[in-house]
């Protein structure tokens, strides 16, 4: 039996007679890998920063592993939930491995070398190579940027990662990179990960749930598979058209797909391997 690992319960959201989130339930479970995708404004990244108390919801209420977080610390929360946002927004004065350890620095208290064991742990996780421990963040190219600041939102081994488009600010070939680099950290961990991002195409190659929503409702909550095959109505259904007619398969089977292109030599990546 899945255990529930994040509940939304009715939850609201408004900034005076401004409703940005209506009527909102749902819960991920436990090992969950859910992406967040809809139209600009309609409240995924709200949706996000209220499960770590960044904002608070008018009404409703939103349980983490059980409990409601109206009954947390928030500072406790946060420590608890690892947090990677956009351009990872590392401390510029602080190294590779202050940047990482500062939050099990905190947990830890005076357990150095603890610390570093996580540290060490996650860079090797994240595949930053060890030599970059010393270096700045303005030394680092953007993709080591980003892999810095999974690595710090990871280092305190939590239960839930939260991601807001945390690979929207590096190229194509680096996003790529990442986007396998945190599948592999899924598969590794089994940590529940809750991604917002304006990508279909990284929505559905990442998920194992896609929650799509609209002006502060979801619009369908569902696997990549039952999305492409069948749209709630017809905002999903624009929104992945033009991935309904790509191949699914790998690259083995590639071949045997109604929608492939190999015959014409236009292969596509494929959305899993």
């Amino acid at each position: 039996m899945s255990e529930t690992m994040i509940e939304f319960r009715h939850v609201q959201k408004a900034y005076g007679s401004d409703n940005i989130i209506e009527d909102l339930s749902f819960s991920v479970q436990k090992g969950d890998f859910v992406t967040m995708i809809g139209s600009s404004g309609c409240g995924k990244t709200t949706t996000l920063k209220m499960i770590n108390a960044l904002i608070e919801p008018t009404a409703g209420d939103i349980f983490v592993d059980g409990t409601n977080i109206r009954d947390c610390d928030p500072v406790q929360l946060r420590r608890s939930i690892g947090y990677a946002i956009q351009g990872s927004v590392l401390f510029p004065h602080m190294t590779v491995e202050q940047n990482i350890a500062y939050v099990p620095n905190l947990l830890n208290k005076r357990d150095k070398k603890r610390t570093a064991l996580a540290v060490d742990k996650w860079m090797r996780i994240v595949g930053l190579d060890p030599s970059l421990k010393e270096r700045y963040p303005s030394e680092l190219s953007g993709g080591q940027q980003q892999r810095v600041g999974i690595a710090r939102a990871l280092a305190a081994s939590p239960d839930i990662l939260l991601m807001d488009e945390p690979f929207g600010a590096v190229d194509e070939i680096t996003r790529s990179s990442l986007q396998d680099e945190i599948l592999r950290i899924h598969r590794e961990t089994q940590i529940t990960i809750l991604f917002v991002t304006h990508d279909i195409q990284e929505a559905l190659k990442l998920a194992t749930k896609v929650l799509i929503m609209d002006h502060g409702k979801i619009q369908q909550y569902d696997t990549p598979t039952r999305i492409l095959q069948h749209p709630a109505n017809e905002f999903v259904a624009k929104l992945v058209r033009r991935e309904r007619h790509t191949c699914l398969l790998d690259e083995t089977r590639i071949g045997s797909c109604e929608f492939s292109r190999a015959a014409c030599g236009m292969v596509r990546a494929p959305y899993r391997g």
